[in-house]
């Protein structure tokens, strides 16, 4: 009888999710989802030290906003300590484990002995020597093989004498991670353990730990790291390793989801996914390379482009809101708030990131009069500017509001340059820089369009006085 699907994600609290761990949790999330099954959260925070509550929170809020479902309350492994003791003592009665009662000076030079012998590190009492004060309970590592079948890394097998006898309760009496993770993922009842290759090794400790415990062993998968554009493991000469300093850089929580789990993962050649649903029915860990991938922040930006360019409005500018106040230095008014929703149409096929966007827009409410300097003023200081301008404002002026669009603009336009027989960027250049200060933006009948009559009216009048 095959076992329900559960999986787990399991980070240890550093202080933000990383880009490599969001990877894991979404092919986790993925997988649940297309086996009908559940992904659990389990914060490994046994280590005090490093476990604070703004790291597990930092995680909690990183996972969020990217959208990664997990089920049931969050699991904390420092609340397990009882169960992980009980298994010790378990492994204690059936002579799986022993009591090690070396110092730290001992161990120090037992290692050493192990180390220049070749060999993996035996602990004296693992044959039934006994001593006296304080004891660390240490796994007695059977002797033949250890093999294990990987989703993505296929079979893998170790000698065991490659393998040290591992610490299962420290002297302190408190439990190690490797004991740990075995007892928690036995008892959540997880059945696949999909997680970074850094941790294949552990597998092989930790198939031994189930097969001492005669507990079922679940099915592995192993997902090699992220490298670098340079092929190197990635650390933070790369950049940003957070998911939070993604969403700063203004990724789409859809666009980063779609570009991490192609990181890696492919289903025929489609790199698009606006729909995570579509993603859960392909999911499967066969897909998955089991050669490292590298980060490409042009593919980055590619797949992002696609899911601005597919939002819908609403949701896009409730995501765009931060990012434009930040740009334009103040909260958003009602009117320039409408105006940038009337825009997002030619906003959103020229904007990669939402800093892009925000960047786009800012003709849109920068405040009069603009500063127009430098390369954008040029076209405003050509002789005969202010005649030509003169002329179109007198045709621009005699547009009522409810004929104020797209469309009739383009006609004046196009019929003013037929009637004054010259070149549109005689009239274009100037009016533009006019309108934009040399800002991004879309064609010249649009941003009129977008501006509305009285603003563009107005700015126009504003850069009177510096044109030729």
């Amino acid at each position: 009888m095959s076992r329900s699907v559960r999986t787990r994600f399991a980070p240890s609290p550093t202080g933000f999710l990383h880009i490599g761990g969001a990877r894991t949790a979404l092919f986790n999330r993925y997988f649940a989802d297309r086996m009908g099954g559940e992904m659990w959260l389990r914060i490994e925070d046994t280590d005090k030290q490093r476990s604070t509550p703004d790291a597990t929170q930092a995680i909690i809020d990183g996972l969020d906003w990217l959208g990664i479902r997990h089920t049931g309350d969050i699991v904390h492994q420092s609340r397990n300590a009882r169960a992980h003791v009980a298994a010790a003592e378990a492994l204690l009665a059936s002579g799986a484990a022993y009591r090690c009662y070396l110092s730290a000076e001992d161990l120090d030079a037992e290692r050493d002995r192990a180390k220049a012998a070749g060999t993996a590190f035996r602990s004296p009492y693992r044959d039934g020597e006994t001593g006296s004060g304080d004891f660390a309970v240490r796994f007695r590592v059977p002797s033949g093989r250890t093999e294990i079948r990987d989703h993505v890394q296929g079979d893998v097998a170790w000698d065991n004498d490659q393998f040290d006898d591992l610490v299962l309760l420290r002297a302190d009496g408190t439990p190690t991670y490797m004991l740990a993770v075995v007892v928690d993922d036995h008892d959540m009842q997880i059945s696949h353990v999909i997680r970074g290759d850094d941790h294949l090794i552990n597998a092989g400790r930790q198939q031994q730990l189930y097969d001492a415990l005669g507990w079922d062993v679940p099915d592995w998968a192993h997902v090699p790291l992220i490298h670098g554009p340079d092929g190197k493991k990635l650390s933070k000469r790369h950049g940003a390793l957070g998911v939070e300093a993604y969403r700063e850089m203004g990724y789409l929580a859809s666009g980063l989801r779609n570009y991490l789990v192609k990181l890696g993962w492919s289903d025929g050649d489609r790199e698009i996914y606006l729909d995570d649903r579509e993603i859960a029915e392909a999911f499967n860990l066969d897909g998955i390379n089991a050669a490292p991938a590298r980060l490409d922040f042009d593919k980055m930006d590619h797949v992002n482009a696609q899911h601005i360019a597919a939002a819908d409005d609403a949701v896009l500018m409730q995501a765009a809101r931060p990012f434009l106040e930040r740009k334009s230095g103040s909260d958003l008014s009602a009117d320039v708030t409408a105006r940038i929703r009337s825009a997002l149409p030619t906003l959103k096929p020229r904007s990669k990131t939402l800093v892009e966007l925000a960047d786009n827009a800012a003709y849109l409410f920068d405040a009069r009069p603009l500063q127009i300097t430098g390369k954008a003023a040029k076209p405003l200081r050509r002789e005969g500017t202010a005649d030509l301008v003169r002329a179109l404002t007198t045709r621009l002026e005699s547009l009522e509001d409810a004929s104020w669009t797209a469309d009739r603009l383009q006609s004046v336009l196009t019929g003013f340059v037929a009637d004054h027989e010259i070149g549109f960027g005689k009239i274009g250049a100037p009016v533009r820089a006019a309108l934009t200060a040399g800002a991004p933006s879309p064609d010249l009948h649009d941003v009129m369009a977008l501006l509305g009559r009285d603003e563009t009216l107005g700015r126009i009048e504003d850069a009177r006085p510096a044109m030729g």
